[in-house]
């Protein structure tokens, strides 16, 4: 049986158009809505990472509930991340959660076999957020603490920027991209039908893993450009759809490495 028809009749189809794919779009229309709107709030300085003690609502937390100066920066990080990768990643990987939807979709449970891939996915992408957030403060920390570092923190933009670009011509971008460019078969391989709802999470997971090891590079330069910057986010997001889902999509990352490694050299050639 094809797995992509199992379980499919033709009031399953009607539903998977009339209201699987305009409920998912319709979730990344509302994470790009809530980015624009919080962008340009009072509180958009938490997006780009602004010292959260210092003013307003999270630093009056941060005074009266304890290790609250720790905590609070990490959940509004968190809740920030999720939407950016919401909005960015979400629409990278819809031919996984197509091809999930049509093999399931003569389960009772469905939704939550759905639902439970997407929470796999975003586990992952949360995970890598964490790790990433961590890495800017250490970096943040550093540059603080030695005065010349600070008089040359382009230096760290140029060496990010350095890093993606290299990292476009790694075989490991191109063995986790040939992954989630096979949603198919990437199912078929990992999915068994026994177990569902822990198959499912893990499958989610496991394909996050693959996303985050194809684009977790590119994702990096949001801290060089500026978290809160939704051209920029939009630009890099389309960048990794085309990647992964477009039929030509596997010849733009070389490309887009030469590109970013020459955007690094101009950078050390202006400055220095």
């Amino acid at each position: 049986m094809n797995p992509t028809t199992a379980g499919t009749t033709p009031s399953n189809a009607s539903r998977h158009t009339h209201v699987f794919l305009p409920v998912l779009a319709g979730l990344v229309a509302l994470a790009w809505l809530a980015l624009w709107a919080w962008a340009r709030s009072p509180y958009g300085r938490y997006i780009d990472h602004g010292d959260w003690t210092v003013s307003g609502p999270a630093a009056f937390l941060c005074r009266v509930v304890p290790a609250a100066d720790v905590v609070v920066p990490m959940v509004l990080y968190a809740a920030a991340w999720i939407l950016m990768t919401t909005a960015m990643m979400l629409p990278t990987t819809l031919p996984l959660f197509n091809v999930f939807d049509r093999l399931t979709a003569g389960r009772p449970d469905h939704g939550r076999l759905l639902l439970l891939l997407g929470l796999g996915y975003m586990t992952v992408w949360g995970a890598f957020g964490l790790l990433a957030h961590a890495l800017h403060s250490g970096v943040l920390s550093l540059v603080s603490s030695v005065p010349a570092l600070a008089w040359r923190g382009w230096l760290i933009g140029a060496g990010a920027i350095a890093l993606a670009g290299a990292f476009q011509f790694s075989r490991l971008k191109y063995r986790c991209l040939d992954k989630c460019r096979t949603p198919l078969g990437f199912v078929v391989e990992h999915w068994r039908g026994h177990a569902q709802a822990r198959q499912a999470f893990a499958l989610g997971a496991r394909h996050g893993l693959f996303c985050v090891g194809c684009c977790w590079a590119l994702m990096l330069l949001m801290f060089v450009l500026g978290t809160g910057s939704l051209g920029w986010m939009l630009l890099l997001a389309a960048v990794m759809a085309i990647e992964k889902n477009v039929r030509w999509g596997r010849r733009l990352s070389a490309p887009l490495g030469v590109a970013l490694l020459s955007w690094a050299v101009v950078l050390v050639a202006t400055h220095a």
